[in-house]
């Protein structure tokens, strides 16, 4: 190795310092889903990044979606999904598979993954320990022609309702990588399948997590001019919102991070899950990877 080498990589390590001291200790919710996901590789490098916080010092804490694996198994099954307002509609059959992928294969693989690189990873979803309480979620339509506002049925659709952080905590203290599936319980004892986004927020909330990364398929909230913004305030984003500079699927995106920010996450952010060791970049570097969201 070149004496260059030697001075680039000790610049590196010295300046990620400050910011592990800064997350030392801390919790840190991971949403992982996307593109990023299917890829061999990123998925390993995900891995990786997931541990080296663990053994950094900061609590990681991982939730992860599954659409698109959800998408392949129904129709492998032959199972119809029935769309209201553009939205899919969970049926029984649908939950049971929606169970069987997100808790099942998506889980397991994740931590097989964190375990295969040295971590010490556990799957987990909302059913254990009590953890999250679901109730089932409404949605309005409104029609184009007739102007109506219906009250969409999607099924077995739910959002968080309550959330208890203890068996959370206690696997954190254990030195434990939690990997959650958001599928929870109703007080009506059924199976609700749950927003990734939206169960991330909620996680991060109740563990009073230091930073919530979303990692997505894009590098964050652009501005007009397409370039990337790297810091918002909560008011910055909702002026955005209401002046068209977000639109389209980043408008929820953004509002499930105001959410988050509401639920005592100090900050959220948006980063491209596309770029391997994006979440090292976004916490152990100067200038970041995403947009970070603050109130």
């Amino acid at each position: 190795m070149s004496s260059c080498d030697s001075n680039n990589r000790a610049h590196v390590i010295a300046q990620a310092l400050p910011y592990m001291q800064r997350y030392d200790d801390r919790k840190v919710v991971v949403k992982y889903g996307g593109n990023a996901m299917g890829d061999d590789s990123l998925s390993e490098a995900f891995a990786r990044d997931i541990t080296l916080l663990r053994q950094s010092g900061v609590h990681p804490v991982v939730v992860h979606g599954g659409g698109p694996q959800i998408g392949a198994m129904l129709d492998r099954l032959q199972i119809k999904s029935e769309f209201k307002g553009g939205l899919r509609v969970t049926t029984k059959a649908t939950v049971e598979v929606v169970e069987m992928v997100l808790c099942g294969s998506i889980n397991k693989n994740i931590v097989q993954n964190i375990n295969a690189v040295g971590g010490r990873a556990i799957g987990l979803c909302g059913k254990d320990g009590g953890m999250v309480r679901a109730r089932k979620l409404h949605r309005t339509h409104r029609d184009p022609d007739s102007k109506i506002e219906e009250v969409l049925d999607l099924g077995f659709v739910g959002e968080p309702d309550f959330v208890n952080p203890t068996v959370l905590n206690m696997i954190l203290e254990q030195d434990l990588i939690p990997v959650v599936a958001p599928v929870a319980p109703g007080q009506d004892s059924e199976t609700y399948n749950i927003n990734a986004d939206t169960f991330a927020g909620a996680i991060a909330g109740s563990l009073n997590a230091k930073r919530l990364l979303f990692l997505t398929d894009v590098p964050g909230v652009l501005g007009r001019d397409g370039k990337l913004i790297k810091h918002l305030t909560v008011a910055e984003a909702r002026a955005m919102i209401i002046d068209g500079t977000i639109s389209g699927g980043m408008i929820p995106k953004v509002e499930t991070c105001i959410e988050a920010l509401d639920r005592g996450v100090e900050g959220v952010v948006i980063v491209d899950g596309k770029v391997p060791h994006s979440v090292l970049l976004e916490l152990f570097t100067d200038h970041g990877a995403g947009t970070l969201i603050v109130k």
